[in-house]
């Protein structure tokens, strides 16, 4: 009887799980239904191409390029002192060098942003539009520090395609981005990824620049191209790949959309571009500085140096102050926070939160164009004597932008060495400062080149570069 009974129990529960079964691959069955349109099995990104597409051109750039004869012979001074009598005859041949890229045109009137190594250079650039229509195109600006540059087609009136500039400070790690482009030359091509990593300010492409990181292909040819999100408009100017191999290894970078619109927006406001100005400079915080300030976590810019009404000494910054923020986006260090300047325009206010004094405070910071004080009087100093050739200039916070020093002291500068003349091979360099010329302290470019004016036996010339002082001493 209890055999039966244990039999007839195992028989009801056997039942019952084959019921639930049933009925779970019912369930099932019913969830697995034959899809009755395309859109219920494709996922594409086909809409975003269609509207984003037609606003990324291709760039085509020439140049004529000198470059020494073909045979060796004709370097040789022997051989010169014939073949140079010869009509037309230099010892160069000119030929014509071509170049491909990429741009993506950012508004209807025919504005294009590319990257400045695209046209560098070029005697002609021509734009050519995916429906095939080509534009010859002129140079509105240049900024070389964040590799930027802008052209303008003439449109005749008619509107084109553009893409309109997203806020890149919204775009989060993992996000899906599209790089858009003419890679090798094969023609519009379009390849996906995800956002590997924000703010890459050390990778060496430039000076000014926060880099988005993606994987998505980008290969020589893709220069200029856009990065776009999943609303079609633009997060970024793709703009440099590592790889060991010169083609895509999946690390790509692309110069972000508000660093894009800061350049437009200082390019066009004045003729020039303008670009905003902190007025302070200073170094990471590194662990053992952290400590000492009480600090939970190494983080922010460490102020060392404000200039004297500049916006930074306006807003109450201090010497001795760490900025953790600005505009609640936080800054890691001296790139991040020259990144984030830049990509405010001129009158801008923005909120700087900065630690001074061991406590938290916030600051309203008003930017303005750095001052051109003093005049940076240029001058190419030329005589008998080791200068000769040197342009040089007065340091100001304008001229201190442009050549991309993130301080400076006032003083003279040399600019560039022109030839290579007796200062080239005395090793002077552009970028040194001349701070003594036989015991004269020089103050201005005025002072040195009445100093150099003197007839001396021997000079004996104070120069300091990164921080160091050097002298040399050179007979007349």
């Amino acid at each position: 009887m209890k055999k039966n009974n244990t039999r007839k129990v195992v028989s009801a529960l056997m039942g019952f799980y084959a019921l639930i079964l049933l009925a779970l691959a019912n369930a099932q069955a019913a969830e697995k239904v034959v899809p009755d349109s395309r859109a219920q099995v494709q996922f594409s990104y086909a809409p975003l191409v269609q509207k984003a597409s037609p606003a990324v051109v291709n760039i085509f750039t020439r140049k004529v390029v000198r470059s020494r004869a073909i045979s060796p012979l004709f370097n040789d001074p022997f051989f010169q002192r014939f073949f140079q009598r010869a009509p037309g005859f230099s010892g160069t041949q000119k030929r014509v060098q071509n170049s491909l890229g990429s741009g993506v045109i950012v508004s209807a009137d025919g504005l294009i942003v590319t990257n400045n190594h695209v046209i560098e250079g070029a005697d002609e650039i021509r734009v050519v539009l995916t429906d095939r229509r080509e534009f010859e195109a002129e140079i509105v600006g240049i900024d070389e520090r964040t590799d930027l540059a802008l052209l303008r087609v003439a449109t005749k009136g008619e509107s084109l395609p553009f893409l309109p500039i997203s806020d890149s400070d919204e775009l989060e790690v993992g996000d899906i981005v599209l790089a858009i482009g003419n890679p090798f030359g094969v023609g519009q091509t379009v390849t996906s990824g995800i956002v590997s990593a924000l703010a890459r300010t050390h990778v060496g492409v430039s000076d000014l620049a926060s880099f988005i990181q993606t994987d998505a292909a980008i290969n020589p040819g893709n220069s200029g191209g856009a990065l776009i999100g999943m609303d079609a408009r633009l997060v970024g100017i793709n703009t440099a790949i590592f790889s060991k191999s010169g083609g895509s290894q999946g690390i790509g970078f692309a110069i972000p959309s508000n660093m894009v619109r800061a350049v437009v927006a200082g390019t066009l406001k004045g003729g020039r571009l303008m670009r905003a100005w902190f007025g302070a400079w200073g170094q990471a915080v590194s662990a053992d500085i952290a400590q000492a300030l009480g600090m939970d976590r190494p983080t922010g810019v460490l102020i060392k140096k404000v200039h004297p009404g500049g916006p930074a000494e306006r807003a109450g910054v201090r010497a001795g102050d760490v900025i953790l923020r600005i505009e609640d986006k936080q800054v890691d260090d001296p790139k991040a926070l020259t990144y984030r300047i830049a990509t405010m325009i001129i009158g801008d206010k923005a909120e700087l939160t900065v630690l001074s004094g061991g406590k938290e405070k916030t600051l309203a910071l008003e930017l303005s164009a750095p001052p051109e004080i003093p005049l940076r009087d240029l001058r190419e100093l030329s005589g008998q004597h080791p200068l000769s050739g040197v342009v040089v200039a007065n340091m100001s916070p304008a001229l201190a932008d442009e050549l991309g020093l993130g301080s400076f002291e006032e003083g003279v500068y040399i600019l560039r060495l022109k030839g290579r003349g007796f200062a080239s091979r005395l090793g002077l360099k552009p970028g040194d400062k001349i701070i003594s010329i036989n015991r004269h302290t020089i103050k201005n470019t005025g002072g040195l080149v009445d100093v150099m004016g003197q007839r001396v036996d021997s000079w004996a010339i104070g120069i300091k570069r990164g921080g160091k002082v050097m002298k040399l001493v050179v007979d007349r």
